[in-house]
């Protein structure tokens, strides 16, 4: 079951908010959004659960459209979180894994086993209002999975939680995965989404300017990091031919250069000029990619 977003655009009288927009999304992958505010990625999903129609292009799934047939099949945890708050946890989310068409005693077995995940079984009768704000994403979430959906789509699942509670919402969404669900995300954290996605969608303005799979995305871009720290001036390295950027640390230098032959000439000439604690090429990261082609930094 592919996504396929094909020539997708979304105007709201004069403003393009999506513009041309064509990906395919693999089945039983996870697949991130990333852009600023503003970039497009929540109109995107609306359009793809046909909460929005696009002005242009087709979105399919499987080769069908996704409308009310499909909406069983299909998760969604939205940016805006949307629980009623006098409500009891496990009254809401029975309630809503009904209308998804599921038994109500499976219901409750599925909120259980959720809520013993997220080590908070004694919230299933407690109000949404009395639960904390990160609790709260909790049961928004398990809303969103409760069905166990083929398609689930994330908007922006980490923002505003504890660092314990992003790593066990992590750890859901990667068993999701495994057990062959398909996830869209976004996230504003771009090593999220550098640790969990194989394919990605940079995007800017509505325009994508980059998509694919995250390696190749890597290495088409052709430039690495090197990071140098030795017990000797590095200053002149700033002006070294293939030297992209600079940064200076307490410890030593970072380099943006060119490609691995850059980091070979420089070993040659500083190796015998002094004690080298650390020479290290890394890959570039998606920080680097996105300042590159937008021309701007994301966090």
């Amino acid at each position: 079951m592919v996504l396929k977003l094909e020539h997708v655009t979304k105007r709201f009288g004069d403003f393009t908010a999506v513009k041309d927009l064509s990906i395919a999304i693999p089945e039983k992958e996870m697949f991130g959004f990333l852009g600023a505010n503003g970039a497009g990625k929540t109109t995107t999903f609306r359009m793809i659960l046909g909460l929005l129609d696009s002005s242009d292009g087709r979105i399919t799934w499987n080769g069908q459209p996704i409308n009310y047939s499909t909406s069983h099949l299909v998760g969604y945890l939205p940016e805006e979180r949307g629980l009623y708050p006098k409500l009891k946890v496990s009254e809401q989310i029975v309630y809503l894994a009904r209308l998804r068409g599921m038994p109500k005693s499976e219901a409750f077995s599925e909120l259980r086993y959720w809520l013993d995940r997220f080590k908070v079984p004694e919230y299933e009768n407690k109000k949404v209002e009395e639960l904390s704000k990160g609790n709260q994403q909790k049961i928004q979430f398990i809303a969103a999975v409760i069905h166990k959906p083929k398609l689930l789509i994330l908007d922006e699942p980490f923002s505003g939680l504890d660092p314990v509670n992003v790593e066990m919402l992590k750890d859901a969404v990667l068993s999701l995965k495994e057990k062959g669900t398909t996830i869209v995300f976004s996230s504003h954290q771009m090593h999220h989404v550098e640790e969990m996605c194989e394919h990605l969608c940079i995007m800017h303005k509505g325009t994508p300017v980059v998509h694919g799979a995250l390696k190749d995305i890597k290495r088409a871009f052709g430039k690495k990091n090197l990071v140098i720290h030795a017990d000797i001036s590095l200053d002149s390295l700033k002006e070294y031919p293939g030297v992209v950027k600079t940064r200076s640390t307490t410890e030593g230098i970072h380099l943006q250069i060119d490609g691995e032959y850059v980091a070979e000439k420089i070993l040659k000439d500083i190796v015998n000029k002094g004690f080298i604690r650390k020479f290290e090429l890394e890959e570039p990261s998606l920080n680097d990619i996105f300042i590159e082609k937008v021309g701007d930094t994301y966090e």
